[in-house]
């Protein structure tokens, strides 16, 4: 069909069809013609782009109404969501979309999370970084027992979508007792079986297992115990499968800790994991910002 026959369209029934495709879609075709141009910044297409329940998320934020009446348009405030992520839920959690496809992503940030001796400050402390989102981030100290942990409602993700998780940390100047011992990651529904995964978490680990640095044996000072304790020489459970650390666009890093996919209409308990807890291995200088859920394939912001 010519241009000028796409033109002699209603704009109404192009807006319409628009709204059947997908936000890249709408993009690529109002550059086939100027009423197909006009219809895809029409409210009702980019309305029907935006999360069924994104006004009761949106809700969740402070000033709520400033926020949303600094938008003229609906395709406006959608590429707002999907460039700059919105805190809700008294600065808990951060809300955005994914760009193309409109799908909903968030970060449980560190103090949403379950971090065992998370509020004792010999092992953990909770400090802020101007680089994070979040008013507060947590920085591990010294522990023998990891494990994090952290829940959301299916119901508040896309559904008929698989999902993936990952830990989303830096370090100041490295991390310690995490470079040959592995770390285990989970998701599933609450109270169901869930696959597990090998978790590296040190930066270096992709690097480390790709060369075969191995450590020689040493000893080190325990500052809780006052006493010189043996270091062994492991061999490394990192393997081909491991999941490794990678560097986000930002100061961050990130580690895939499991996936999942949604259904529709499913309304359960989501829990995210990270353990490890082997004895006498003690770990530092991790600092965690949060687990972000977000659909597979898209890459972090």
């Amino acid at each position: 069909m010519a241009a000028n026959g796409l033109d002699a369209l209603p704009e109404g029934c192009i807006a319409t069809t628009l709204s059947l495709t997908s936000p890249r879609d709408a993009c690529r075709l109002a550059l086939v013609a100027s009423t197909f141009r006009s219809a895809a910044q029409s409210d009702a297409v980019w309305e029907s782009f935006l999360p069924n329940d994104y006004m009761e998320i949106v809700s969740r934020s402070l000033n709520v109404r400033q926020f949303l009446s600094s938008f003229q348009s609906k395709k406006e405030l959608y590429f707002y969501l999907s460039h700059f992520p919105l805190l809700i839920d008294s600065g808990t959690k951060s809300f955005s979309l994914e760009k193309w496809t409109g799908k909903k992503c968030f970060i449980l940030a560190a103090r949403d999370l379950m971090i065992v001796w998370a509020d004792t400050p010999e092992y953990w402390r909770w400090i802020s970084l101007p680089e994070s989102r979040f008013s507060e981030v947590v920085e591990l100290l010294d522990v023998c027992w990891l494990e994090v942990r952290g829940k959301i409602m299916t119901s508040m993700l896309s559904p008929n979508t698989t999902y993936s998780a990952f830990l989303v940390f830096t370090t100041k100047s490295g991390t310690h007792g995490f470079d040959y011992h592995a770390a285990e990651g989970s998701v599933g529904i609450s109270g169901e079986e869930s696959e597990t995964r090998t978790v590296c978490l040190d930066p270096d680990g992709a690097k480390r297992y790709m060369f075969q640095i191995v450590p020689r044996r040493m000893g080190f000072f325990n500052r809780h115990f006052g006493v010189i304790m043996r270091a062994e020489e492991p061999s490394s459970p990192l393997n081909a499968n491991a999941e490794f650390p990678k560097q986000r666009d930002n100061d961050w890093y990130e580690v895939l800790l499991g996936e999942i996919y949604i259904k529709e209409g499913q309304d359960s308990e989501l829990e995210i994991s990270l353990t490890e807890v082997k004895a006498g291995n003690w770990k530092s200088g991790l600092i965690i910002e949060g687990i972000e859920i977000r659909p597979k394939g898209n890459t972090s912001d």
